[in-house]
């Protein structure tokens, strides 16, 4: 049973491509490499394509569902995503459902009757519903066309986003035969590449691999000291003043402090984070999009499948994990090709915390990834070589240019940031305006004092090193260590073979912490005060608390 508002049209005519693309998406003609990657599709070949975000992904597979008349299976990774798109496709008169387990069990049970049907032409499915065995069963009856698989490089340990969920794709060649399957991925080095065609099982594929030069963006990446990152974060979003901006933050506490920081200062501002009610997200994404507020603070979580063209600029406000994350999410800049920005305020500690990370991995091979991942970034923020440049070698294209003139490396800097902080600082309240700073002790064996924002504590909930004995009143014992990495990012300070650290007391002497499994042991501070110490320390509990 065909939906009727949807014909099937022949795939050897030029004017029923076109006329296809006109129908459904207003477009006139096809941005570089659509058609082409929507040929392969009609012409039943398994396919590989990079494309920069923005670059159309997909309509790639959009188009080839509605002119083969069947249903195509799309594999993602993001419930949020793949509701957005089948809503999408909804308003333009194309049958499109999502099946996963937030539906009512009466409500995936519709849905897999009418795919049976073959009433969709696109069918969303997560790589867990799909790795099922009773999915396997039904969708053997789907009129299926091909296989799209979103988000590909999630199908290699040595993408920067690997899902194990993912390799359970694997199987749909030998339960599908005689289906095409292509692969689309945004962010993929020449690595990657290769292990999603192994992974995949893909067949003499076409090869689609777009520029990685977005020169319509311009990339500016700025080493933030003492209050500078604030201050350089509000002087950039009043220069778009009227335009839409996202600005990226490391945590949801760092969210929720760049939101009142922007609040205070007269500029209106949301917040989005996986801890929001879903209500409240999706509220204030819509917001955003329709331009009702212009400036949105977020996690990584926000982003992925945002279809707004007229971003003009994106800021990040932490060094990102991988040169692949932070591509990905700078191009979320610009997509309508006009000219927009993309902001990397970091700061040493940034690093450090990375650094750690990667250092607390367990498995001799994903550690080595992750120090891969943090000296390929670490090369991009400290280089003097041109940024465009820096990521089309990344990811394995070799540019003929030297210089770009569309980045701070190649002299293109706007006039806020190169402009003298010193009288802005100035003008700070004493919060924003200090860096974090250690207090020399007044005395031998006083406690030494740090000023820290927010953002480390919640950083720091996650730190574990080593398995130190913790005792009553704040010390651990002489032989306990710090990673010194850990101790520079956090202003970790060692007196008289004590380890002691606070963000939460100002005035000088000896702090006592009591454990905060042991309420009957120590000092009484608060448990939450004595847990953001221990946490941020980083150290394992005495096994004897726990």
């Amino acid at each position: 049973m065909r939906p009727p508002d949807v014909t099937p049209a022949t795939t050897d005519s030029e004017t029923d491509l076109l006329g296809t693309l006109r129908r459904y998406w207003g477009y006139d003609s096809f941005r570089p490499l659509q058609e082409r990657i929507v040929r392969s599709l009609l012409d039943g070949q398994d396919s590989c394509v990079v494309m920069p975000t923005g670059g159309g992904k997909s309509l790639c597979y959009q188009l080839p569902a509605v002119m083969l008349g069947r249903t195509a299976v799309v594999v993602s990774p993001l419930i949020a995503l793949m509701q957005d798109q089948a809503a999408q496709l909804a308003q333009m008169g194309i049958p499109a459902a999502v099946l996963n387990s937030s539906l009512p069990n009466d409500k995936q049970a519709q849905v897999i009757r009418k795919a049976s049907e073959g009433e969709f032409r696109l069918l969303y499915l997560s790589p867990e519903r799909l790795a099922r065995a009773d999915t396997i069963d039904w969708l053997q009856r789907v009129p299926t066309a091909f296989f799209a698989i979103d988000e590909a490089h999630c199908i290699s340990e040595w993408g920067h986003e690997f899902r194990p969920e993912y390799r359970q794709l694997s199987r749909l060649r030998a339960h599908f035969p005689d289906r095409p399957i292509a692969a689309f991925t945004a962010s993929a080095t020449r690595r990657v590449r290769h292990d999603i065609l192994h992974q995949l099982q893909l067949r003499d594929p076409h090869k689609y691999i777009a520029s990685f030069h977005r020169s319509n963006l311009r990339y500016l990446v700025k080493e933030c000291a003492g209050g500078e990152q604030q201050s350089l974060l509000l002087r950039a979003l009043r220069n778009y003043q009227n335009s839409s901006v996202i600005v990226y933050s490391p945590t949801i506490a760092k969210v929720k402090e760049t939101v009142d920081f922007l609040e205070d200062e007269q500029m209106s501002a949301i917040g989005y984070h996986g801890k929001m009610e879903a209500a409240e997200r999706r509220n204030n994404q819509e917001r955003w999009m329709s331009d009702e507020v212009r400036v949105l603070v977020g996690t990584i979580a926000f982003g992925l499948g945002i279809n707004k063209a007229s971003v003009r600029a994106v800021v990040h406000l932490a060094l990102p994990k991988s040169i692949e994350q932070y591509y990905q999410e700078a191009g979320r800049a610009g997509r309508d090709g006009q000219p927009a920005d993309c902001i990397l305020l970091w700061q040493k500690r940034d690093a450090a915390l990375l650094a750690y990370f990667a250092d607390q991995i367990v498995d001799p091979a994903e550690k080595e990834r992750a120090w891969q991942r943090y000296h390929a970034i670490r090369r991009f923020v400290d280089s003097k070589g041109c940024r465009h440049r820096q990521i089309c070698l990344h990811f394995g294209e070799s540019p003929k240019w030297e210089t770009c003139g569309a980045c701070d490396a190649c002299g293109c800097e706007s006039e806020w940031l190169v402009k003298s902080i010193k009288a802005e600082r100035a003008n700070l309240s004493p919060p924003a305006a200090m860096a974090p700073r250690l207090q020399q002790p007044a005395a031998v064996g006083a406690t030494a004092v740090l000023d820290v924002d927010p953002e480390l504590r919640e950083a720091g909930r996650s730190c574990v090193c080593g398995d130190a004995r913790f005792r009553a009143g704040g010390a651990v014992s002489p032989a306990a260590t710090v990673d010194p990495r850990l101790a520079a990012y956090f202003g970790i300070w060692r007196v008289q073979g004590r380890v002691v650290w606070s963000a939460d007391f100002r005035g000088p002497g000896a702090i006592s912490q009591r454990c905060p499994r042991r309420p009957d042991a120590g000092h009484k501070a608060s448990p939450d005060q004595a847990g953001q110490w221990f946490m941020m320390v980083g150290l394992d509990l005495n096994p004897e608390c726990q």
